[in-house]
């Protein structure tokens, strides 16, 4: 897997260089996610939602995400005209987002372990990625630089696959975090600096989602956070106590489950700890009222977007930090 290749290089901003935030949005489907996968849930209706998250937040920062956009999406003329407007005014880029389980060819049974690409056979799983590079090249007009594995489900060729295919970066990396409890990858040992890797003799660059530790212990988070997370500490609820005192809680740079005030401490601690490079992330639908567990009703959506609206303000005026897409950041780190 990408976290496990030894010849990583640190990926630096240049000397002086202001911290940078990127925004990627997992664009994909609605379908309910207490219930099985289906491969008929291929409904984009969310997608039209997706410029009033620039309306409200991103033009005020010049933020210019990256949609990494599945194969309903990529599918869906309605869907492609949205992004592509945003894409073609130079408001946002497009990657790629890998659902197995609705991107053809579809010879594989759906269930949780093969929801995750990269446990699926290596042919497959190249079956399926070139058919979506395809896909998004033809409807955008550029073919994809950025691969984001839906679930996070990196593989043992995933790597070399998406190297064939073009790519040049990766954000699938969570860091400090395991999925092995369902059959996914583990990448506790990951952490959320940007680096290069090789494959095949070309440098590609991974820009993990952002995740940390805050709290007292906070440093000491890599080694004590899997001990508070191990089946009986979770029953005694360490996890929550350890948040709740203040002395240690791991957190994700994203509104979905995270409060501004979370985001915010989780920024400053690790800027305190020298991060230069950050990655916000969120779930298309999440735009769009009732399709995810984030927001349920107008009111929901305006805290969603208020939450990212403060923490981009507080990068932006209390870190000095500034906006930057994949490919403007891929160039700077290039530096």
């Amino acid at each position: 897997m990408i976290h496990h290749i030894a010849d990583r290089k640190p990926a630096n901003l240049p000397e002086g260089h202001p911290p940078v935030l990127l925004v990627v949005v997992d664009t994909e489907e609605e379908f309910d996610w207490s219930k099985p996968f289906d491969r008929n849930s291929v409904a984009t209706t969310s997608i039209a939602a997706q410029p009033l998250a620039h309306t409200r937040v991103f033009d005020a920062f010049g933020a210019v995400p990256t949609y990494v956009v599945d194969w309903p999406v990529a599918s869906t003329p309605a869907s492609v005209d949205v992004l592509r407007g945003l894409q073609d005014a130079g408001k946002c880029e497009i990657g790629t987002h890998l659902h197995p389980w609705v991107t053809p060819p579809h010879t594989e049974a759906v269930n949780t372990f093969n929801s995750y690409a990269g446990n699926l056979p290596q042919e497959l799983e190249f079956a399926k990625l070139e058919r979506i590079t395809q896909e998004i090249t033809r409807n955008f007009g550029r073919a994809p630089r950025m691969f984001k594995a839906g679930r996070y489900g990196l593989g043992a060729g995933t790597a070399a696959a998406i190297e064939k295919l073009g790519y040049e970066i990766d954000a699938s990396v969570v860091p400090y975090t395991s999925f092995r409890g369902d059959g996914g990858p583990d990448f506790s040992s990951a952490t959320p600096d940007p680096f290069w890797f090789d494959v095949n003799g070309r440098r590609m660059l991974e820009l993990p989602v952002t995740t940390g530790f805050a709290g007292a212990l906070k440093g000491l988070g890599p080694g004590v956070y899997p001990q508070l997370t191990s089946p009986l500490a979770r029953k005694l609820r360490m996890p929550a106590i350890a948040s709740r005192s203040g002395m240690l809680e791991r957190i994700r740079l994203t509104p979905e489950g995270c409060s501004a005030d979370d985001m915010i401490r989780l920024l400053d601690a690790m800027a305190d700890s020298g991060c230069r490079v950050f990655t916000l992330t969120y779930h298309s639908p999440s735009l769009a009222i009732g399709h995810t567990p984030y927001v349920r009703d107008q009111a929901g959506l305006d805290a969603f977007l208020a939450s990212i609206e403060r923490v981009c303000r507080h990068f932006k005026e209390r870190l000095g930090g500034t906006f930057m897409s994949a490919s403007a950041l891929q160039a700077r780190l290039l530096t």
